[in-house]
């Protein structure tokens, strides 16, 4: 992919997945944690993307995706490129967490409140979240 100029902003959809206590699904990739993300190509719709990605990387079957996002928010990462996280609300079968198979995009997954979140590893982006959640 050639270098996205710095004024460019790279859109990141990702899936918010709550439990029944209203804790959020984290993923590790390796040292962070992440909400399920991915990048948004021109010609997807975010629904779509959340569906086929969470089976494609996490054998999860989608139940119903939110029309419109929950969370909207921008940062920056280390190398100075700017991301929009746009975030949707997600249902799923919890019962297909049980499995779950680690790979390399997504090697845990669990369940996070904000304190418990706040003593973990994240991208700047879930601190930026955190900040905003309400359960």
């Amino acid at each position: 992919m050639p270098e996205i100029p710095n004024w460019f902003y790279r859109t990141s959809v990702k899936a918010l997945i709550l439990d029944e206590n209203k804790k959020f699904l984290l993923v590790r990739e390796e040292k962070w944690r992440e909400l399920p993300w991915g990048w948004l190509d021109f010609w997807e719709l975010p629904q779509e993307w959340i569906k086929r990605e969470l089976q494609e990387e996490m054998w999860i079957n989608v139940i119903s995706v939110d029309e419109n996002p929950s969370y909207f928010q921008t940062c920056q990462k280390a190398n100075w490129t700017r991301i929009a996280n746009v975030i949707y609300e997600t249902k799923i079968n919890i019962d297909d967490l049980k499995n779950f198979t680690p790979s390399d995009e997504c090697l845990e997954i669990k369940f996070f409140d904000k304190e418990e979140a706040k003593k973990e590893k994240l991208f700047p982006n879930v601190e930026k979240f955190i900040e905003q959640y309400k359960a």
